[in-house]
């Protein structure tokens, strides 16, 4: 489900089931990030595929990259591996308005 940045702040700050992922690169994590949030590079396919399996299927993934179009595809690919609730932040981190650290 893509999400305005409104909307999916919005849900974020009151979803007491929310899981923060952060799928771009180790460097641009580095360079900031949405606080709490998770890394699993959507760069590294079989990585990325391993970690998503891992992950708790009752949580509530909110998903973002730089621009939206890799946790689009990320949110697509957690889909079709059974992940329930995957929520993805239109436009990313660029448009992010929130705190980043």
């Amino acid at each position: 489900m893509d999400l305005s940045q409104n909307e999916w702040r919005s849900e974020l700050k009151s979803d007491n089931n929310s899981f923060l992922l952060d799928v771009r690169t180790l460097e641009e994590y580095n360079a900031g990030h949405i606080p709490n949030a998770t890394l699993i590079d959507i760069n590294k396919p079989e990585d990325f595929v391993q970690k998503i399996l891992a992950l708790d299927n009752s949580k509530n993934y909110y998903v973002y990259c730089r621009s939206g179009a890799r946790s689009s595809k990320a949110c697509q690919i957690m889909k079709h591996y059974g992940i329930g609730v995957v929520k993805n932040l239109l436009g990313g981190f660029l448009d992010w308005e929130g705190e980043d650290v």
